[in-house]
């Protein structure tokens, strides 16, 4: 069952809809219009596993950190 993200074209308002069956239609939830937009999407990935590395704080270093995030923006605060 997929799931495609709407623009309400009355009211502007984005939401997701799942499709149970093709003869559904998706109605906006704020203001009940059915006059909506499909939007272009990127697809979902789906990773397999722990996806950071063992032994590594948010910055790269191993040495774990007292106060996390020990970055922002790219730049380690330690």
């Amino acid at each position: 069952m997929p799931i495609y993200t709407y623009k309400c074209q009355k009211c502007g308002e984005t939401f997701d809809f799942l499709i149970m069956k093709k003869s559904e239609e998706p109605t906006c939830p704020k203001c009940g219009a059915v006059k909506v937009e499909k939007q272009l999407t990127a697809p979902a990935s789906i990773r397999m596993g722990n996806s950071s590395q063992k032994g590594t704080t948010c910055c790269g270093r191993s040495a774990r950190c007292d106060l996390p995030p020990c970055s922002s923006g790219g730049i380690c605060e330690r």
